[in-house]
This record gives C-alpha cells, sequence and structure tokens, in this order.
C-alpha cells in the first residue's frame, strides 16, 4: 500500500452524487455553450438537484463492462472491494449521458442535420456497449418553442428525431437559448434526475439478483461486496435511509468473515470504510447518539485484531485514523448545527487519535532495526502502481488461504515496511492531531485538558528537536499549573525545559528555569538540585555547564559548541529577570513599618530575602526602587571591595532602610515599584520583583499562615517557614502632615436661627515649643455638602451689618499673625443661613514651624480641622386671616368696606426673642388708621408664647373688583434677646395671603342697641345705600320670628337714586330671653339678579342677646329686705 495508506480515499469522504456526463458542448470556443455549461455548474444552490455534471468528448471512451457472469458456483473472490469500483461510479460510468445539439424545428437542412444527430447518438451507445446507462439529447433552439399541441412541425419533426435516434419521446428535449435560460436548465436538471434515478434503481436491481447465487462457504466476501455496492448506489440515488440500512447490514457482514493475520488488515480497512459511511449518515440524519454508538461498538470490536505482531505499529496507526476520522466527522456536523457540550465533544476523539500515534511511534521505535537496508526490489511496489483490493498486501494481492504463499516474500515486505515506517514523522502527527484537540477544548471551555495537552505538544516538539516551539508551549501551560499549585507537574515541565533551554544554549531561560528548579516548589530530590545549582554557579562565573541528564549525546556535544560560543561573548554578560510570575530559589518581601509616616518622622522600610537552594548564595547588590526616584538613593546596599553578601538556606536577611521624606510631599503616597537583586562574579543576573516581593505561591502561601497561625501541639513552636509566611507585604506609606501641637476651641448657642447672624467664637491656643508663623484660618461651610446650601451660607467677620448674597460661604486664608508659645487669640465669625435644616462647617487653621528630624532641619507645614454640625430652625410662624369687623371669619372683601386683618406669631425658638417692631407694606389694601403703631413693640417672646395683633383695612374703590388681590407684606424687626444692643437687627418678611375682592351695588347695615330686653322695645334702622350709577329698585320684606314681634313695613318697595341712602326703622319686641336670631330681611334688586338676598344679608347682625325682664323694686320690697 502507498505511504499515505491510513488516509481514507476522497471518494469515500464525499457525498455522492449522480453523474451525468455531458457531450456535444464546444465550452472552449462557442459562447452559447460556454453560457450553459455555467448556468449547469456556477452558483449552485442548496435546493437544486443533487447531480455531478462532466463535459465529454462525444467520443469519450468509457470503462469497457467486464462479460456478466452467468454462475458463481466456481468463482473464489480474491478481495472485498476494488479499489477503483468508487471512482468509477463517481466519475467515469455516467448514469446519464446527454448530447447537446445544435437544431431549431425550421432548419432548412432539417434531413441532414437529423441524420448527424442519430449518428452521434449511435457513437455514444457503442461507446457504452453493455452499461445500463440512459442516453438523452437536448436541441439548442435559438427562438422559443409554442406550447405544446400549437406547432404541429414541431411535433411532426420531434417524433421523427426519436425515431431516428431511437429514443423515447421523455428523453428528448429542447432548450431555447433565451433570457430565461436558468429557468430551463433547472427544469432540466431535475429531468436528468429522474433518469439517473432509473439508472441506480436499475444497477441496486442488478447487484440484488445476484445474491440467489452466492453461498456463504466460499462467497463471505461477495455478500460484504454486494451490501456495500447496494449502500453506495442508494446514496447516489439520494435514497440514505436505505442505504444505511445496506451499510449496517455490510458492517455485520465484516465482521462474520473468518479473521487471520492475511486478511486481518482487509477487514480492519472495509470496517473502517463502512463504519465511517454510517457515522456520516447518522451526523447526517441528526441522530449523533446513533453515530457515537456506532462509533464505540467499531472500536470495541476492532480494538484486539492487531494482526502481525512484526506490524503492530499499522493496527495504532489505523486505529488513530479511526478516532480522527470520526472527530472530523463529529466537528463538521458541529458547523452544520449540531451541538456539543464540554463531556462530549470532537477534542476527546483527537486525543484519543493523538495517543494512538504516540503508541505508533514507540512500537515503531521498537520494531524498526535503524541500520535495516530495504530490499531490492521493493515488494511494496506493484505494475499498476497501486493495490488492486483495498487493505491488501502489495506481494500477495488476491491471495485469502490463512498462511502466506510464500514466506521469503512476506520477511522482505514486512521489512519493508517496517523501514518505510522508520521515515514517517510522528511527531508532526502527533502535534498536528494534539493541536486540533487544543482547540476543541478551547472552544468548549476545558482549560485544565487544553493544559495538559499543551504539555503533550510541548514534549512532542522536544522529540522533533524544535525547542524553540516546545519552550513557547510549555511556558505558555507553566503559568496556569504556578497558579493552580500544581507542583509536581511544573517540577517536570521545568526539567523539559531546561533540558530544551541547554541544548539551544539559551542561557537567561536556562538561568530561569535553574532558578525555579530550585525553588520550594519544585519536588526534585536534594542532589538534583544540588547539581542544578552547581551548574547555575557555573553560569554565573561565565563558565560552560554540565550536560543535563537525559539529552542525548548528540545533542549534548552540539549544546556544549553552542554554550562554549555564548561565554566567548563578551556583549551579553548582563540578565535582567523578573521573578514576580515565577517561584524562584530566593524569595523576597518588603514592607514599610507603617502604613503613614508624619513628615517629622523618618521613614523606614525593611526587606527581607530567604534562599531555598540547598548550599549559600551569593549576592553583591540590593535595592529598592521607589515611585520617588529622589529616594532611591537611600535604599541600596551594596558589597564592599571583593566581598559579597551571603544568603544562607532556610534563615531569613532582613536589611532595613531610613529616609526623611520632603515637605512637598505631604499628602502624597509613596510606593515601591521594584526591588532588585544582583547576583554573580563572571556574568552579572538581576533578579528583579515588581512591588513589594512576592511570587505565584506567595500569596497563598500567607493565607494558609494565617490559618494555621495557632501552635499544632503542647510545646511546638513557631517553625521558621511559618515566621516567613506570617510576613507580610506593605508595598506603600503616606506621607502625611506634622501633628499640630494647638488646641482650638469653639463656642456658640446652637441652634441658628433662620436670617441671623450666628455668632460662632473661635479660640486658638498655641501649645508648640517655638512661634508657630504665619497662623492662617479658613472658615465657613464644609466643601462637598449640597450645592444649595453654599447659595443659602454666607459668612463675615463683620457683625456691624447683615450678610448678604455678595458673601461667600467660606472665608480662606484669614490671616492671625504669628502665635507664640502658650498665648491664645481669639476670632469671632458671623454665619448667616437664609434656609433650614442642617450644615457643617469647618475651621482650618494652619501655620508653619520649624522642626529637626534626624538632624535636618525643616520647615513644616501644619494644620488642624474643626468641624460642627449646627441645625437651622425657624424663630417663630407667622399666621394670618381676615375677618369682618364683627370679627367673623371672611372669604372675600368687598371694595370700600372695612375689615380687619389679624396675624399671630407663635415662638418656635428655644431661645427669647426681642420683638423690636412690625409694620404693614400693603399694595392694594389701605389702611383705616392714619398712622398706625406696632403692638408688638419690645415684646419679649419666650419659647412656645403667641403674640398677636389687628389691622384695620379696606380696599379703595379704585380697585379692580371680581378677582384676587395681593394684600402686601408682614415685616417683623427682631433679635435674641441676649445678644448685644449693637447687633444689627434681622428683618423677617412674611407675605400676606392673597383674597377675591368683589363689588356689590347695594351696601346695608344696622343700627341698633347692644342688647335688647324682653317686652321692651328694640329700635333698628337699616341704612340702604347704592353704589351704582342707576335707580335701583329694592324690595324687602321682613319674615316673622317666634322670637320677636315687630312694628313697620312688613314688605316695601323702593327706588334709591344712584349714591342716595335710605333708612328703614323698624321696632323690634322680644319675647324671649337669650341670644335669639333677629327676623330675617330678603332684599331682592331686579335689575342687579346677581345680586341675591345671602350677599346683601351678610352684612347684618344675625343674633342679638336679649336680657329677662328685670322687676321694679317697690319700698315694701326694700322693707322686707
Amino acid at each position: 500500500m502507498s505511504g499515505s495508506q491510513w488516509e481514507l480515499p476522497p471518494e469515500l469522504c464525499c457525498r455522492p452524487m449522480a453523474f451525468v456526463a455531458l457531450t456535444g458542448l464546444d465550452v472552449t470556443y462557442n459562447a452559447v455553450h460556454r453560457a450553459i455549461w455555467d448556468a449547469f455548474c456556477a452558483n449552485r444552490r442548496a435546493d437544486r438537484v443533487p447531480i455531478s455534471f462532466k463535459v465529454l468528448a462525444g467520443d469519450h471512451e468509457y470503462p469497457k463492462c467486464r462479460t456478466k457472469r452467468t454462475s458463481y458456483e466456481w468463482y473464489i473472490p480474491k478481495g472485498i472491494l476494488k479499489t477503483g469500483w468508487m471512482n468509477k461510479h463517481l466519475n467515469l460510468v455516467p448514469a446519464l449521458v446527454v448530447l447537446f445539439y445544435e437544431l431549431d424545428w425550421d432548419d432548412p437542412q432539417w434531413k441532414e442535420k437529423q441524420s448527424e444527430c442519430a449518428t452521434k447518438v449511435e457513437i455514444v451507445r457503442t461507446s457504452l456497449q453493455g452499461r445500463n446507462t440512459k442516453v438523452a439529447v437536448v436541441l439548442i433552439q435559438k427562438k422559443t418553442p409554442l406550447p405544446p399541441g400549437e406547432d404541429l412541425v414541431a411535433s411532426e419533426r420531434a417524433s421523427s428525431l426519436c425515431n431516428a435516434c431511437d429514443l423515447s419521446g421523455k428523453s428528448l428535449f429542447v432548450l431555447p437559448h433565451t433570457d430565461h435560460l436558468v429557468g430551463y436548465i433547472i427544469r432540466l436538471e431535475n429531468a436528468f434526475y429522474e433518469h439517473a434515478q432509473t439508472y441506480y434503481y436499475t444497477e441496486i436491481r442488478r447487484v440484488k439478483s445476484h445474491k440467489e447465487f452466492l453461498n456463504k462457504t466460499t462467497h463471505q466476501l461477495l455478500f460484504v461486496r454486494h451490501q456495500f455496492k447496494i449502500a453506495f448506489f442508494s446514496e447516489l440515488k439520494q435514497d440514505t435511509q436505505n442505504a444505511l440500512k445496506y451499510y449496517r447490514t455490510a458492517y455485520s457482514l465484516v465482521h462474520e468473515l473468518r479473521a487471520h493475520e492475511t486478511n486481518m488488515l482487509e477487514i480492519k480497512t472495509m470496517a473502517g470504510f463502512i463504519n465511517y459511511k454510517i457515522c456520516r449518515l447518522c451526523f447526517q440524519h441528526n441522530t449523533p447518539l446513533d453515530a457515537i454508538a456506532q462509533f464505540r461498538k467499531h472500536i470495541d470490536l476492532c480494538k484486539k485484531k492487531i494482526g502481525s505482531a512484526d506490524l503492530a505499529f499499522e493496527h495504532t496507526a489505523w486505529m488513530s485514523k479511526q478516532f480522527q476520522s470520526f472527530g472530523e466527522l463529529f466537528d463538521e456536523a458541529i458547523k452544520l448545527g449540531l451541538t456539543a457540550i464540554q463531556t462530549q465533544n470532537p477534542g476527546f476523539y483527537y486525543q484519543q487519535a493523538a495517543c494512538y500515534s504516540q503508541d505508533r511511534k514507540l512500537t515503531a521505535q521498537q520494531l524498526c532495526q535503524a541500520g535495516a537496508v530495504c530490499p531490492i526490489p521493493d515488494p511494496l511496489d506493484t505494475p499498476t502502481g497501486g493495490l488492486d483490493f483495498y487493505g491488501q498486501r502489495a506481494w500477495r494481492q488476491g491471495h485469502q488461504s490463512i498462511d502466506p504463499p510464500d514466506p521469503e516474500k512476506e520477511r522482505t515486505g514486512i521489512l519493508a515496511l517496517q523501514i518505510k515506517e522508520r521515515d514517517v514523522p510522528h511527531s508532526e502527527l502527533i502535534i498536528a492531531l494534539l493541536s486540533n484537540a487544543v482547540a476543541q477544548f478551547k472552544k468548549y471551555k476545558c482549560p485544565r485538558m487544553k493544559s495538559h495537552l499543551m504539555v503533550q505538544m510541548g514534549e512532542e516538539y522536544y522529540h522533533a528537536k524544535d525547542y524553540t516551539k516546545a519552550l513557547k508551549l510549555l511556558d505558555y501551560v507553566m503559568c496556569d499549573y504556578r497558579t493552580e499549585r500544581w507542583w509536581a507537574l511544573l517540577t517536570a515541565i521545568l526539567s523539559t525545559a531546561l533540558r530544551c533551554s541547554y541544548l539551544m544554549a539559551n542561557v537567561k531561560d536556562y538561568m530561569t528555569y535553574c532558578m525555579e528548579l530550585l525553588g520550594r516548589a519544585s519536588t526534585l530530590k536534594e542532589e538534583q538540585k544540588s547539581r542544578i545549582e552547581k551548574n547555575l554557579l557555573k553560569v554565573l562565573k561565565n563558565e560552560v555547564p554540565d550536560a543535563e541528564p537525559d539529552c542525548e549525546p548528540s545533542g549534548s556535544s552540539a549544546a556544549a559548541t553552542l554554550w562554549k560560543d555564548r561565554m566567548a561573548l563578551s556583549g551579553s554578560n548582563e540578565f535582567s529577570i523578573e521573578v514576580q510570575d515565577y517561584v524562584p530559589f530566593i524569595q523576597c518581601k518588603a514592607r514599610f513599618l507603617a502604613p503613614s509616616f508624619h513628615v517629622d518622622q523618618p521613614i523606614q522600610l525593611q526587606v527581607f530575602l530567604r534562599a531555598d537552594c540547598p548550599h549559600p548564595i551569593s549576592f553583591n547588590k540590593l535595592s529598592v526602587s521607589l515611585s520617588n526616584q529622589s529616594y532611591n538613593q537611600w535604599c541600596v546596599v551594596e558589597a564592599s571591595g571583593q566581598d559579597t553578601m551571603l544568603l544562607t538556606p532556610g534563615e531569613t536577611s532582613c536589611f532595613s532602610f531610613n529616609f526623611v521624606a520632603k515637605t512637598q510631599d505631604v499628602g502624597k503616597k509613596i510606593e515601591m515599584t521594584g526591588i532588585e537583586l544582583m547576583l554573580g562574579s563572571g556574568r552579572w543576573v538581576f533578579l528583579s520583583w515588581r512591588g513589594a516581593g512576592g511570587d505565584a505561591a506567595s500569596a497563598h502561601e500567607a493565607l494558609q499562615a494565617s490559618r494555621s497561625a495557632r501552635p499544632r501541639g503542647p510545646g511546638a513552636g513557631a517553625r521558621p517557614e511559618g515566621a516567613w509566611d506570617a510576613l507580610t507585604i506593605q508595598h506603600s506609606t503616606m506621607i502625611i502632615s506634622r501633628v499640630p501641637k494647638i488646641s482650638v476651641q469653639l463656642s456658640h448657642q446652637p441652634p441658628a436661627l433662620n436670617n441671623e447672624m450666628y455668632c460662632i467664637t473661635l479660640s486658638i491656643q498655641s501649645q508648640e515649643e517655638g512661634v508657630a508663623r504665619e497662623v492662617q484660618l479658613t472658615a465657613g461651610l464644609k466643601p462637598g455638602q449640597d450645592a444649595n446650601l453654599s447659595q443659602a451660607t454666607h459668612v463675615t467677620l463683620d457683625r456691624g451689618q447683615v450678610c448678604d448674597a455678595s458673601d461667600p460661604a467660606l472665608l480662606p486664608d484669614i490671616p492671625l499673625g504669628d502665635l507664640n508659645p502658650g498665648h491664645k487669640v481669639e476670632q469671632r465669625v458671623y454665619v448667616r443661613c437664609v434656609s433650614t435644616g442642617p450644615r457643617v462647617f469647618l475651621f482650618h487653621v494652619a501655620y508653619s514651624i520649624n522642626t529637626s528630624v534626624d538632624g535636618q532641619e525643616i520647615d513644616c507645614n501644619c494644620h488642624k480641622d474643626e468641624t460642627i454640625a449646627i441645625e437651622t430652625v425657624e424663630p417663630f410662624e407667622v399666621s394670618s386671616k381676615f375677618v369682618s369687623t364683627k370679627l367673623e371669619p371672611l372669604d372675600r372683601v368687598v371694595v370700600d368696606i372695612p375689615f380687619v386683618l389679624m396675624t399671630d406669631l407663635l415662638s418656635s425658638s428655644p431661645w427669647p426673642l426681642l420683638l423690636h417692631s412690625s409694620s404693614l407694606q400693603l399694595v392694594t389694601m389701605a389702611t383705616c388708621t392714619p398712622h398706625p403703631q406696632s403692638q408688638l413693640e419690645q415684646v419679649v417672646l419666650q419659647t412656645g408664647e403667641c403674640a398677636s395683633e389687628c389691622f384695620c383695612l379696606q380696599c379703595p374703590s379704585g380697585a379692580e373688583a371680581n378677582g384676587t388681590v395681593a394684600t402686601g407684606q408682614y415685616v417683623i424687626s427682631w433679635r435674641r434677646e441676649s445678644s448685644s444692643l449693637d447687633t444689627p437687627l434681622v428683618h423677617t418678611t412674611v407675605p400676606l395671603p392673597h383674597i377675591p375682592l368683589e363689588n356689590i351695588p347695594l351696601y346695608i347695615h344696622a343700627e341698633l342697641p347692644s342688647f335688647g330686653r324682653v317686652r321692651e322695645t328694640l329700635p333698628v334702622r337699616y341704612h340702604i345705600e347704592n353704589r351704582t350709577a342707576l335707580v335701583q329698585q329694592v324690595e324687602m320684606a321682613v319674615e316673622p320670628s317666634d322670637a320677636f314681634m315687630f312694628s313697620g313695613l312688613k314688605q316695601v318697595r323702593l327706588h334709591i337714586l344712584p349714591g342716595a341712602e335710605q333708612q328703614m326703622l323698624y321696632n323690634y319686641y322680644p319675647l324671649m330671653a337669650g341670644y335669639q336670631s333677629l327676623p330675617q330681611l330678603n332684599i331682592s334688586l331686579p335689575r342687579c339678579p346677581a345680586t341675591d338676598t345671602h350677599t346683601l344679608r351678610r352684612f347684618l347682625p344675625q343674633r342679638i342677646f336679649v336680657k329677662p325682664q328685670g322687676r321694679e323694686l317697690d319700698d315694701a320690697s326694700i322693707a322686707a329686705a
């Protein structure tokens, strides 16, 4: 078999489609024919019928048909399936041959062209002699044909042409070359497809007819062959359900064959082919579980059919190909819409294929002799260059007996196969399969499987001597294993990487891997670590290291030459290695001794180093880099002269650094940006840690140390490892200002009252030993609060006038001068809040002072902040109401009619309030008093007390009636009673409510005594005034009452001139004592129907108090008394 014997043939892997040959088309020189061919082949959509077209010459020679066998009685088959059979029916033997011929129905040379067409058809039939292939003719015409039955000439000539060519009417077609060419082509395709279906159905029947001639004794191979052929023809017919059924039958028959070493490969080959077909069709039918079950069954049946022991590598190669092929099928189905999961995806099959390829490699190394020479002539060569049957040996084709015909040929053939296997690039095959598996596991988010396979890929690259790619893969995986703390796996990977770097003479990588293999994460034994440390020290001295064990001698000698060349280069003697992401053999932790330092204190930091290697290690320099590089000069320690500093294994070395911060760095953070340790003598290596040290394992170790901090038993002391793990990293510190030595006291009387000048007294006393220079005060509203508060808060130092909007909410940098030791200064700050609610006020006192730190004089800026929260409340609540002159509530007022405004002022202040004065600022109304004086002048209100006053008002006649009018404002001037006399008054303005205003045509009021007496006359005089410019007709009637009798006109009609007044006098005679309702007066104005009795009656008194009748004292009564 050929070198690619394990690859599945392409005709097996493709989708079988009906093969239709097109003849008579000149696609090179005839544009019409080219357009027809493009319509058949170009841009075929999925909805078009599955046909494979080929353009062939009219006299093309098709494969000759063998003489049909009439009996199988003495026939012994030589194999199961010929290697060319599938290709023959896919690409060589058509199901239909279509002859294209240019001929119109009205062609003047019809007879001649008809004969020519019949001749070409006969040539095609002759080429297909013995085949059941159908023949059809397509006439290419320039005109669009008429509907059937209308063109009699066309019908007659079509019948004539069919007779001449010996065709049925269904095999003659017309193709008009018009604008709708593609539509006609699709209709032709459908007709061709029906003919092809008929052909493959006939072939299936023909193969089935052979079954009756077969027997199971000598014709077992034919049973398999025929079932495979029927299934393949069914696929060509697109009958996939029946195809799957016949493939399953063929698979069962394959495993019923008698298996021995000479035919084992053929059986496995055919079983693999049929299994591939079954799995492909199951995926195509969207039954993936059936495909998986079939594949597992296939593997279970074939995994023990090894065959010849000398060719065991062939079995592993075949198994690898089975898993690879199924993985490809699975992946292809997923691309077409199948859903896979983490535990069932193509990656597992690629992985298993890679495992069998690795087994193949090992088996080949054991069986294939290194010095063997291929025998001459080569037993793998065949006269035809290929095999007749799939799975057979080249030196004994067609042989089906148990024993080989020639043992010597068998031996040389096996030797040739072994020599050929020796040249196979096994590592490339394994890497390709592992790469496919990694891609799948990455797609389905299986990180550990991906890492595991990448390690295998790296090892294969190592065996393939591609050390660069091996290191790239292993470096990538090592990050994951460090993170997950798989130390044993990491050690194994590091050992492989160390060998790669040694064989490449990569100095930097070699030192990096040595340092990590010497570290605490390494699981190597002490003697191995000692050897590695010895090599590392050699490299640091610019010497060639000893060869790594497990390296090939040839590779080691080549590596030694490379190392000598590297050592001779003087320009590459310095290396910088970042060890933060590794687990190096030197651990480093650093910390500031405090999270913050005052500027007048020296900043202290410590660096801890610990070596984990077997023997002491020396270093030359240790330096710490800070975010402010000006401090770096104070954080360096170097060996003096030729001496070096030594790190003893298992012991912690501490290095301390101090420096004084600059005053301009107050409020800034200082961070460690890196730590650098210099090793070596002839070659210098700088180990660098980012930040404050630590490595890939230190965070977890610190966590474990915090969890296991308690002692493990009585008398158990602290282990050095535990003490190291418990060391915490403090990578940054804050420089804060010097602690101020002043006292700040605030005195005030909360809460603050709205709009008042609230006084806060600030007292500052120095406790410094020197002079506090340039003392400054910032006072006011603390920033960061509600933005509206800054608009409603004003601060000033001037108590003589009330703050306004021009005063700020925060007064910055108020100079207070210098303050000597023990002295005291006071400052008053006045705050005016124009809205209620809580506020936080800030008092920031800043000054500068000279001080000494570690013998250095520095000028320190100190400050102290005091904040207070002050609640602002309303000093009082003001309410107002309108009443009539009878003190009855009013909901509206009348033009020119007096009314009373009453105000109530309720104190809500916790402090006594002094009311200085009050006044009205009227807008529309006018006061009835010429010069009204405040009734609240100099009144002191305690908490909860109420002060009231009233004003008699009148709306002048010029005001616009029938609307709501503004009354004006009520202004109260006040201050705290406890404040000094020169404190400015607070003027609180309260807007008075609006009130509806109306104008009435008639005003009526009554004149009567303040009380009456039972059975005594009570005179009541009614004054009726016309306030319009018209004569008003007034109808009056007095309603009877049970409490009064009266004399006067009970009902009267009056005419009142404009501006005139009419009086009506009634004498009421009370009958009952107590509060009595006066007789109701009904008034109507015919000319003003909108004014009703109720509107006018409200100006009249409704009730009066009637006293009981008193006795007259006579003389006898007096005497009796």
